[in-house]
């Protein structure tokens, strides 16, 4: 079955930065697209970043835009979201997600099948 294991979560300073990965298997990982969520405290879950099968395309939410990186690494079945210039407003338990309707980058989280468990991201001010 498909399994998705994320790590890298913490806590970190206002400005600092940390780098989320996301371990694929149960999956031909180079044909899906990948995304990262997040969903804060009483917030719902909401659309971070994603990126095509290949790489080459990515889409970001404005308020991550020029701080956040979204990358894969084919080889290793790993997604990853290096994530700069942290504020106190990213805290939350962040989520990576595939499917099969996932082939190049989706905002909505309907698109998503497979969602792994979360890893926390708390940026004290």
């Amino acid at each position: 079955q498909v399994q998705l294991v994320e790590s890298g979560g913490g806590l970190v300073q206002a400005g600092g930065s940390l780098r989320l990965s996301c371990a694929a298997s149960g999956l031909t990982f180079k044909n899906y697209g990948m995304g990262w969520f997040r969903q804060a405290a009483g917030k719902e879950r909401e659309f971070v970043a994603a990126i095509s099968w290949s790489g080459t395309i990515t889409n970001y939410t404005d308020s991550v835009k020029g701080r956040f990186t979204i990358s894969r690494d084919n080889g290793r079945g790993t997604v990853y979201l290096q994530m700069n210039s942290l504020k106190p407003e990213d805290t939350a338990v962040y989520y990576c997600a595939t499917g099969p309707k996932v082939v190049y980058p989706r905002t909505s989280l309907r698109a998503y099948d497979y969602w792994g468990q979360g890893t926390q991201v708390t940026v004290s001010s």
